[in-house]
C-alpha cells in the first residue's frame, strides 16, 4: 500500500500529444499522477483539519474553495469581480490589491466558446500551445477561442454582450453524464459574433478599436481519461462522509469518477487535510 498525506489543492492539468486530459494531485509535499491511478482501488480520508490555501491559517470553513475568511474578504482574487468581469473596478481605484490587478487584470484575455456537454462562453487569460487550463478545469470536449481583449474588463463586457445568446456557466452533472455531442463551435460563432455586432462595436467605440479583436483559431477537441461515465451521479460530501474508498473509473473536469456512480469535486476541497491510499 502506498500513502500519501498532507492539504491538497485543486489538481494540476495540461493535456498529452493525442490531448488526453493529465491531472496530477498535490497533497503534502508530493505531486500525484492521478491518470495511472484510474482502474485502481484508492481510499481517502478526510482529517478533520482545513489550512487556507494562500496563508496557512487553519480554518473552521473553507471559503471560495480553499481560502479562510480573512483572505477571503481581503484578498482581491477572491473579490465579486473575479466571478463578474464585467465589475471590475480597478479603474475606480477600489481594488483590493493594485499590483495584484495590474499582473492579472489589465493583462489580455480571451473570450471562448466551449463544449461542457452544453455550449457556453467563457473567458481565460491564457491559452498556451492552443490550450487554456480552464477548459480541462470545466471538463470541455471542445474549446474555441474566438476574441483577444485588452484586459479582464473587457472580457466580461464581451461575454455580457454574447450571453444573452449562450449559457455562461456549466452543468456540472450534465458534463459528467458522459461524452458530449460534439458542435460547430466554428458556425456558433460566426453566428454569435454577427448578433452581438451592434454591442461590441459599441464596446470598441468606447474604449478603443484594440480593445476587441477577432482571431482565427482552430477547435481544440479534448479527450479524457475515464472508463466509465455514472449512471447515476451520487456526490460525495467529505464534511458529512469523511472518506471514501473505491476504484477510480476516471477523472472529468475536477472531478474523480468511481465507482457506484459517486463523484466528488477536488477542487472544493481545497486546502482539506487528506491521506490517500493506493492498494
Amino acid at each position: 500500500m502506498t500513502n500519501f498525506s498532507g492539504n491538497i489543492s485543486k489538481m494540476r492539468v495540461s493535456v498529452s500529444r493525442s490531448n488526453v486530459a493529465q491531472y496530477q494531485l498535490p497533497i503534502g509535499e508530493s505531486t500525484v499522477q492521478m491518470n495511472d491511478l484510474i482502474g485502481h482501488n484508492i481510499s481517502v480520508d478526510y482529517r478533520s483539519q482545513i489550512n487556507c490555501i494562500h496563508c496557512g491559517r487553519q480554518t473552521n470553513k473553507s471559503f471560495s474553495q480553499g481560502y479562510c475568511y480573512p483572505c477571503m474578504t481581503s484578498l482581491a482574487q477572491c473579490d465579486t469581480c473575479i466571478i463578474k468581469p464585467e465589475q471590475c473596478h480597478y479603474d475606480q481605484g477600489t481594488c483590493r490589491e493594485p499590483s495584484w490587478g495590474e499582473e492579472n487584470c489589465l493583462t489580455g484575455h480571451f473570450v471562448y466558446l466551449s463544449n461542457t456537454g452544453n455550449t457556453k462562453v467563457g473567458i481565460t487569460r491564457h491559452v498556451s500551445d492552443g490550450v487554456s487550463s480552464r477548459w480541462i478545469d470545466q471538463g470541455a470536449s471542445q474549446a474555441l477561442p474566438i476574441l483577444r481583449v485588452e484586459n479582464r474588463l473587457m472580457s466580461g463586457l464581451v461575454e455580457t454582450a454574447l450571453k444573452s445568446q449562450i449559457a455562461d456557466k456549466t452543468n456540472w452533472r450534465k458534463m459528467l453524464q458522459g461524452e458530449p455531442e460534439l458542435f460547430d463551435l466554428t458556425a456558433l460563432r460566426d453566428e454569435l459574433l454577427a448578433n452581438a455586432e451592434p454591442e461590441l462595436e459599441a464596446i470598441k467605440q468606447q474604449y478603443g478599436l484594440q480593445s476587441v479583436q477577432s482571431i482565427d483559431s482552430k477547435v481544440l477537441n479534448i479527450h479524457y481519461p475515464v472508463l466509465a461515465y455514472p449512471e447515476k451521479i451520487k456526490s460525495i460530501n467529505l464534511d458529512k462522509e469523511l472518506g471514501f474508498s473505491g476504484k477510480l473509473m476516471g477523472i472529468k473536469g475536477q472531478y474523480l469518477l468511481l465507482d457506484e456512480n459517486r463523484v466528488i469535486n477536488i477542487r472544493k476541497y481545497s486546502g482539506y487535510e487528506l491521506s490517500l491510499n493506493l492498494t
